[in-house]
C-alpha cells in the first residue's frame, strides 16, 4: 500500500511503541509485506529465519524484534516487541475499515454504458470502467479497480480479506489486509467466484482472462493475460500465473509459485511447486502429462502382475 505522502517516522512512533535506530530514511512512503516492497516502504519481520531477506530487500524501514541484527544496507530499524501487532496498528491507521452505508458508495466511479444489476454492493473508492456488466448480488469491496468490458456473474465476491494468520498460544491473530484487487480489461468472472485482496499489494487479474464458476484466487496473486481457469480451480496466495495458462477443473495451485506461459494443467491436478511454460501437466503432484498417463496405465497392470508372481 502506498501512502498519499511521505510520513515521518517521528509520527509513526506516536502510533506504535518502537525504538528508532536511525538509518538512511526518516520517513516512509508505503507499507508492504516483504515480497511486495519497493524503496520507501516499511516492512516487518518477526522471525530470525527471515531477518536477512527483509534487511536486504528494497524496504527502507524495517519493523523488527531485534536490534542486534546485521544491517548491511543501513536501513532504519523500528525495534518492537511484537512487529506483527504493530504492523496491524499501522494498517488500521492508514487504511481503516469503512462500513458501507449504501449499496453503491457515493465515492465509487462507474464508467459509461456499464450495467449494475439489482443487489450489487460496491464499496468505497471502487473504480469500474466502461461497458461492464455486474450481475445480481456481486460484492465489490473497497478500493477495487475494474477495467473496461468486464463481466462479473452473480454472487461473486471481489476483494475479501487475505487468509493470513499468525498462530499464538491463545489462538490465531489475523493480519489485516490493506491491498486491492485490480481486474484489467476484457476479463470475465463466473458466478460464485472469490478473489481476495492482497495483504498489502495488489491481486491482479490480467487482460482477457476468463474464470469459470466457483474459482478462488488467493491474496496477492498475479494472473497473466488471456488465461483460462475452469470450475473449482483454487489458487493460493502470492502465486504468479503467467500469460495464456489454462487450468482445467479442480486444479489446486499452492502458494508463492510460478506457472510459466502457455502451460496447461489437466483437471484435478495438484501443483505444489513452480512449473515451466509451454508444457502440459497432470497428476498430484503434477508431472509431464504423458509420463503420468503411462504411470497410471502401468499401475492398472499391477494386480495381474501380482497374481502371476504368486503362481
Amino acid at each position: 500500500m502506498q501512502l498519499p505522502y511521505p510520513y515521518p517516522l517521528s509520527e509513526i512512533k506516536k502510533l506504535i511503541p518502537v525504538k528508532i535506530i536511525t538509518g538512511k530514511s526518516d520517513n516512509i512512503t508505503g507499507i508492504n509485506e516483504i515480497h511486495k516492497v519497493v524503496e520507501g516502504d516499511l516492512s516487518f519481520v518477526d522471525h530470525p529465519k527471515y531477518y536477512d531477506k527483509c534487511l536486504t530487500s528494497a524496504a527502507s524501514v524495517v519493523l523488527i524484534n531485534s536490534e542486534t541484527v546485521d544491517n548491511p544496507q543501513g536501513k532504519t530499524l523500528l525495534i518492537s516487541d511484537d512487529p506483527f501487532r504493530d504492523y496491524n496498528v499501522l494498517v488500521r491507521h492508514f487504511r481503516p475499515f469503512i462500513p458501507i452505508q449504501h449499496n453503491i458508495s457515493p465515492t465509487a466511479k462507474i464508467g459509461e454504458n456499464t450495467i449494475i444489476q439489482t443487489g450489487v454492493v460496491i464499496g468505497e473508492k471502487v473504480q469500474i470502467g466502461n461497458n461492464c456488466i455486474i450481475h445480481p448480488n456481486v460484492s465489490i469491496y473497497n478500493h477495487t479497480q475494474i477495467g473496461d468490458n468486464v463481466i462479473i456473474h452473480a454472487n461473486t465476491v471481489i476483494g475479501a480479506d487475505a487468509f493470513y494468520f499468525k498462530r499464538r498460544p491463545e489462538g490465531y491473530d489475523k493480519m489485516l489486509s490493506c491491498g486491492r484487487v485490480i481486474i484489467e480489461d476484457d476479463v470475465e468472472i463466473g458466478a460464485l467466484c472469490t478473489i481476495d485482496k492482497g495483504v498489502s499489494g495488489d491481486t491482479i487479474i490480467g487482460q482477457g482472462t476468463k474464470l469459470d464458476n466457483q474459482v478462488h484466487i488467493g491474496h496477492g496473486c498475479v494472473i497473466g493475460k488471456n488465461c483460462l481457469f475452469a470450475a473449482q480451480v483454487g489458487v493460493a496466495g502470492k502465486a504468479h500465473i503467467k500469460d495464456n495458462v489454462i487450468l482445467w477443473g479442480q486444479v489446486g495451485v499452492s502458494k508463492s509459485l510460478t506457472i510459466g506461459e502457455n502451460a496447461v494443467v489437466l483437471a484435478q491436478s495438484g501443483v505444489p511447486k513452480s512449473l515451466e511454460g509451454n508444457r502440459t501437466y497432470f497428476g498430484s503432484p503434477v508431472g509431464d502429462a504423458r509420463s503420468k498417463m503411462k504411470e497410471i496405465a502401468a499401475l492398472k497392470q499391477l494386480p495381474d502382475l501380482l497374481k502371476r508372481s504368486r503362481k
